[in-house]
């Protein structure tokens, strides 16, 4: 048999409506007062800034023409009404494109590598003294801190032009970001095995090899792929500072108004990095079904 319904006499529904109705009316108030929050940090960010709508509206168009300036030949034809004279340096951009590619991934290889042997040293679980977990961490944290642009400079004065700048600060910021990411990763495996081969007095690298690294591995290959899709993005505009790839040859063409070219380049670059994209989703979604099955 169900049982009756619950009846509550009139001033005990009253509290509880008046209580309800008190609960949201404070809901509401903070939500009010969190809005009001944001909307003056909003403003007072955008005075500190100096950010002014007037000149935004008043030179968008200037934007506008700029876009619409990118997909015409100096002929006065759409650029896809002509493929060999927007492509004119095809040969060349190719290259350079390839260039900019080996510079990501390089600099993404070192970088994931220095990043693992530094994971299992910044680790909470593994890591062999708090000392040492204490100065790698602030280490990653460095190497993390700096845009990749300003390692590249740094690089180009000390080495001169070229890859090897792009490569170098690539490489280092991709430690920085990947070992705390593997860091986190490895703090979260299951200690039994690790603590198996300890017991069986094994050093500190076989403990980490054998206990803890192959259940990190499918995270730490997930994270490298995904990293190295951002690298790619990234060695694009390596360039600009001098560092290699096809990043110098789309500055050149933005300061002297090559404006083919400079969409000629773009379009290369989305098409190379959405491919990029596009395979190493498919391989990080295996690995992590692998793992989940597994």
């Amino acid at each position: 048999m169900s049982s009756p319904p619950l009846k509550l006499d009139t001033p005990r529904l009253a509290v509880l409506h008046e209580a309800y109705r008190d609960a949201v009316r404070a809901k509401r108030w903070r939500s009010v007062l969190i809005a009001v929050c944001v909307a003056v940090g909003i403003a007072v960010s955008a005075v500190s800034a100096e950010v002014d709508l007037g000149k935004l509206f008043t030179n968008i168009d200037k934007f506008s023409s700029y876009i619409g300036r990118l997909f015409v030949l100096e002929s006065g034809q759409m650029v896809w009404t002509d493929p060999v004279e927007w492509y004119w340096g095809l040969q060349r951009w190719l290259s350079l494109l390839g260039e900019t590619l080996l510079i990501a991934y390089v600099g993404t290889a070192l970088g994931a590598a220095s990043g693992i042997v530094l994971a299992f040293l910044a680790a909470s679980n593994v890591s062999p003294h708090p000392a040492v977990r204490a100065v790698t961490r602030r280490y990653l944290e460095f190497c993390r801190t700096f845009p990749q642009l300003v390692f590249a400079l740094i690089f180009v004065i000390a080495f001169g032009l070229g890859p090897l700048p792009g490569v170098l600060a690539i490489a280092i910021h991709t430690m920085g970001a990947l070992g705390k990411l593997f860091f986190e990763v490895v703090e979260n495996i299951d200690m039994k095995p690790v603590e198996g081969v300890a017991a069986t007095g094994a050093s500190w690298p076989a403990v980490v090899r054998f206990g803890a690294f192959p259940q990190v591995l499918p995270n730490f290959v997930s994270y490298t792929l995904l990293r190295f899709e951002i690298n790619v993005r990234e060695a694009s505009v390596m360039g600009f500072v001098g560092a290699g790839g096809i990043g110098q040859d789309l500055i050149e063409a933005i300061r002297k108004f090559y404006y083919a070219d400079v969409s000629a380049i773009l379009v290369l670059i989305i098409v190379t990095v959405a491919l990029i994209d596009f395979g190493t989703e498919r391989i990080r979604h295996r690995l992590i079904d692998a793992g989940t099955s597994a």
